[in-house]
């Protein structure tokens, strides 16, 4: 629930500042934004590349707009690879190769549409079943084939995190970047009177409370909603590779299912007597 988190941690402090008798207008400093936010994204495009910077930037919709896988998703997930498992068990590894090939066009893929609209696992299930159609690999080098793709996925996913977190961590210090600046500009009104200094030493302040803000109040926290998402990504993928390996390894398709179904996050699981009626639905 980002959005409603973003008004609660401004709504809060704002509150609890004004319940201080503090004066909203002086926490406004157009000067301290400028200084801080413009040298985090300076640092930002210091640190990371060009194609990265694009793609945090892409991300940034997603924190508000993604949503967390549910269990539904696991479940296609499964039906969809047990059907597959079904045809191959009994027309043979040659009866997958038109699905593998066109996902797009295969009627399995279209009966899992949380499957289509994710590309990452259509792709995924895709170029495994191609790789699983061509027979000419053990299953143990088949399991360390996906173990590549899902760890080069999972290290993509962070990326972006990562760079956010780096932003994250430089904020209090612009901060203090700022709020020295205006110190700064304080000791040149030494002799102005105390209402004009405290003012001025008030407004300084408010780069370091600005750094804090921004940094522990919402850029950290979008990091960690980006991580939740990947990590989201990353297990939907682990289930699938478990039914593939299980399924390669010589089990039948039940039972690589319910190897996949451990793999399942426990949030999400669906029990085993709930799957074994949806896999007869399925069958039927």
């Amino acid at each position: 629930m980002p959005p409603i988190g973003v008004i609660v941690v401004i709504g809060c402090v704002i509150v609890g500042y004004m319940m201080h008798h503090g004066e909203l207008a002086l926490l406004w400093q157009p000067n301290e934004v400028i200084i801080i936010c413009g040298a985090a994204l300076g640092s930002f495009l210091i640190a990371n590349p060009m194609s990265l910077v694009k793609e945090t930037l892409s991300s940034i919709p997603k924190i508000f707009l993604g949503k967390e896988l549910k269990k539904q998703q696991f479940v296609d997930v499964l039906l969809l690879l047990y059907e597959f498992l079904s045809i191959a068990r009994r027309e043979g590894m040659l009866a997958l190769e038109e699905h593998a090939n066109k996902p797009d066009n295969s009627p399995i893929f279209q009966k899992y549409p949380s499957i289509v609209k994710n590309h990452h696992l259509k792709d995924f299930l895709a170029d495994n079943l191609k790789v699983f159609v061509s027979g000419n690999i053990e299953p143990m080098e088949f399991e360390n084939l996906m173990d590549i793709d899902t760890d080069a996925h999972e290290h993509h996913g962070t990326q972006v995190p990562t760079a956010l977190n780096t932003v994250s961590d430089s904020l209090p210090g612009l901060g203090i970047v700022a709020a020295v600046l205006g110190i700064i500009t304080t000791m040149g009104l030494m002799t102005e009177p105390p209402e004009i200094l405290g003012r001025s030493v008030g407004a300084a302040l408010c780069g370091t409370f600005l750094g804090l803000l921004l940094s522990y109040g919402y850029m950290a926290p979008m990091a960690k909603a980006l991580e939740n998402q990947a990590h989201d990504q990353d297990n939907i993928l682990k289930v699938a590779k478990t039914v593939l390996v299980a399924f390669a390894k010589g089990l039948p398709p039940v039972m690589a299912i319910e190897f996949a179904r451990r793999a399942v996050p426990s949030h999400c699981r669906p029990g085993y007597e709930e799957l074994e009626e949806l896999l007869k639905s399925a069958k039927k």
